[in-house]
């Protein structure tokens, strides 16, 4: 069983702190550890993953508040005019979102950035010690997993989902990713998550301030987690001068395989997992965060967002971000148009191994993910 004093004590251990100055995080971690005793039936090596990730998130916290008390110049950081990429999973935002990220004029937050974000060291110049133990945590859940590797594009210098930035405030969907609790899903998504996302914009604050350190001078970020789609309130609220790109494909192709994706995350930490039952979990989930996301755009923000169709992303790259910069009023410049052909050719789909999977292996049929996602696809879905 985990236990919430443990996981602090574990953490306060760890940092060598004597407490936390913000704690209001405390319901929200408390919540979540029952949700993971009472639901997940988490075997062994399920417990001793959740345990560690959840005090290493503690850990993160406490090292966070020590770098603002050290350098309260970082609270001056503004966070403006921030592009963020949404849309189903596998709808192509991490490619999208990665080649962005190729134009030096823009901010993105790195995997080994989301995962630790505190420096370990105040020495800006050399070698960031915090690649290498993201490195191995990447080969451990490749090795724990394979089938990842042909899911989702696995780097830990890579840009990444500020969903991992999200998860230290202890109201993320990631908990959901390696570990089956649909009563505690549910649960959270009754829950007010501007805790969530102003301590988001800290994070990101203490991000573009490591950043500039580095010497990076880009002035907006370019951001991606399709968890936006289940809080667009929230993410206007507090970036308010946020342009969004949502992508969109046929439900048919996405949701059956990120199905499979999250059996393949949850399977090492339970013997009880039901594959069907995750999956269907996580189409309602992607249902209701769809529902959201076009009610919010219905309610008079519609003009913030700009549609992508996953297969023009695909076909003609070049006039997909063309048209994305036209939008954002971003400049593009030849020699970011450059750097991200560059990286779409070192980071072609043909380079990771093929990803199979089986719609009736999942619970699911074609026929029913058509009627579940009707309204989507009547708006959304090309014909």
């Amino acid at each position: 069983m985990l236990n919430t004093d443990e996981l602090i004590s574990d953490a306060l251990t760890v940092t060598r702190c004597d407490g936390f100055t913000d704690q209001r995080f405390m319901e929200h971690l408390d919540s979540l550890v029952v949700g993971l005793n009472r639901e997940a039936r988490l075997n062994e090596t399920g417990i001793g993953f959740h345990a560690s990730r959840l005090t290493d998130l503690l850990a993160n916290r406490l090292r966070l508040e020590h770098w603002v008390a050290l350098h309260p110049d970082i609270l001056k950081e503004k966070i403006s005019k921030p592009i963020v990429v949404i849309g189903l999973p596998r709808t192509g935002t991490t490619m999208l979102h990665r080649s962005i990220a190729a134009d030096a004029l823009l901010l993105a937050p790195l995997w080994y950035e989301v995962r630790q974000p505190s420096p370990l060291n105040a020495d800006f110049e050399q070698q960031d010690d915090r690649i290498p133990i993201a490195q191995e945590e990447v080969r451990a859940m490749l090795e724990a997993s394979p089938e990842l590797a042909a899911i989702h594009p696995m780097d830990a210098i890579a840009p990444d989902e500020e969903i991992m930035l999200l998860e230290h405030a202890f109201m993320s969907t990631v908990p959901e990713c390696y570990a089956f609790m649909p009563d505690y899903g549910e649960q959270l998504y009754q829950r007010d998550q501007s805790d969530a996302y102003d301590y988001l914009y800290l994070q990101l604050q203490f991000l573009q301030w490591q950043k500039r350190k580095k010497g990076l001078t880009g002035e907006r970020w370019v951001l991606k987690t399709p968890h936006h789609l289940h809080y667009p309130e929230h993410l206007f609220r507090r970036f308010p001068d946020a342009v969004v790109i949502q992508t969109h494909r046929h439900p048919v192709e996405v949701i059956p395989s990120y199905g499979s994706m999250m059996a393949a995350l949850a399977s090492p930490f339970t013997d009880h997992l039901d594959p069907i039952a995750m999956a269907q979990h996580w189409a309602k989930k992607w249902q209701s965060g769809l529902a959201r996301t076009r009610a919010f755009r219905d309610s008079g923000f519609d003009d913030r967002y700009f549609d992508l169709w996953f297969k023009a992303s695909v076909s003609d790259p070049e006039k997909t971000i063309e048209g994305i910069y036209d939008f954002t009023g971003q400049t593009l410049t030849e020699a970011a148009m450059r750097e991200m052909a560059r990286w779409r050719e070192m980071n072609a789909r043909e380079g990771r191994p093929e990803h199979h999977y089986n719609l009736s292996d999942y619970g699911f049929t074609s026929a029913g993910i058509e009627q579940q996602f009707a309204d989507y696809i009547s708006r959304h879905v090309e014909k």
